[in-house]
């Protein structure tokens, strides 16, 4: 089997270093996630002609960067979208973490910078800044990050970083440093994607939600004299025919309430279960809801009531030979 897409669009899989299941936001059919099933996605996305492959972060996955860096001897073209976190990490140990696995993937890294996450998560953490608060760390973090991996010294001294000598020994093998992905809808998040990313996402949208994102992105990077390639984030049902498909739809409600059996134990103040380690994900609703239960042309946009934001949370069926998820960019 091949892929054949045109040059300008990279396609990316998902490994699910979370757990899987088998149909779309139901923990039906799932499976705990273990090094052998990873090896299989992973080897499988490789050999069909996959671009990448992105691994989620957040307390419900596996560590991205230990997975990353045992599946990265065992593929050979295909490129690991994995997270910083603004925060949690040094930004110059980050920057030798990232060093580090290009070095041993020859330069098959991706970054994804996840500022966001849970708040409940965040405290979990040791996070407790406010919103803005944390895309100031953002901001400061890949001005040091950066200019580390760019080979400089860095001296820093801001409001949330102080960096005295900062420097790496071991550069990356990409220049001046592995594809940084980035992912937000607030102003501030807008504002970083604009100044400082090279490649910014987007949930499967409603077209026109998806065309002015895109533009004021581009518009605010323009201003400062920077360009910014675009992405999105698909989950795919494949059948045989495009009745079939549309027949499997998901019924338009939150399966947390009507797939999910487990008990009320399970379920928060607000209603919804939380995902745990090594089990799919169950909905929780987006930060920013759309009615999006109507098909646009081919495409239903409902699965986002399904899935978090890319990056932020483990939410995605690496869907066997059900629910496809798949990503793209520019």
């Amino acid at each position: 089997m091949s892929i054949a897409t045109p040059d300008r669009i990279k396609v990316l899989w998902f490994l699910p270093t979370h757990g899987d299941s088998r149909y779309l936001g139901t923990s039906e059919g799932g499976r705990a996630v273990d090094l052998p099933y990873l090896t299989q996605v992973a080897k499988a996305a490789d050999a069909i002609g996959y671009y990448g492959a992105l691994l989620p972060t957040g307390r419900s996955c596996e560590d991205s960067w230990v997975v990353a860096s045992a599946l990265a001897p065992l593929t050979q073209r295909l490129r690991f979208l994995v997270a910083v976190r603004p925060g949690l990490q040094s930004p110059t140990l980050a920057a030798r973490m990232t060093s580090t696995l290009d070095r041993i993937s020859s330069g098959r890294l991706l970054i994804n910078v996840v500022t966001g996450g849970d708040p409940v998560e965040n405290k979990g953490d040791g996070i407790f800044l406010s919103h803005d608060e944390r895309y100031e760390v953002t901001r400061e973090f890949l001005d040091i990050y950066k200019a580390v991996l760019r080979g400089e010294t860095v001296a820093f001294a801001g409001k949330h970083f102080r960096i005295e000598d900062g420097r790496l020994l071991f550069p990356p093998v990409q220049t001046p440093h592995p594809p940084l992905y980035f992912g937000g809808s607030s102003d501030a998040a807008n504002a970083v994607a604009a100044e400082q990313i090279d490649k910014y996402l987007t949930w499967g949208e409603p077209p026109a939600d998806v065309a002015a994102k895109i533009a004021h992105v581009r518009g605010l990077a323009e201003k400062a004299g920077r360009q910014v390639t675009f992405g999105i984030r698909l989950h795919v049902i494949v059948r045989e025919t495009n009745h079939e498909a549309w027949a499997d739809r998901p019924p338009d409600q939150p399966p947390g309430r009507q797939h999910d059996n487990r008990g009320a134990e399970g379920f928060r103040a607000h209603g919804f279960r939380r995902p745990v380690a090594h089990e799919p994900a169950s909905w929780r609703p987006p930060r920013q809801a759309r009615n999006q239960s109507e098909p646009v042309g081919w495409r239903w946009p409902g699965a986002r009531r399904r899935r978090h934001r890319p990056g932020r949370r483990c939410g995605d069926s690496c869907g066997t030979d059900r629910r496809i998820p798949a990503h793209w960019h520019r």
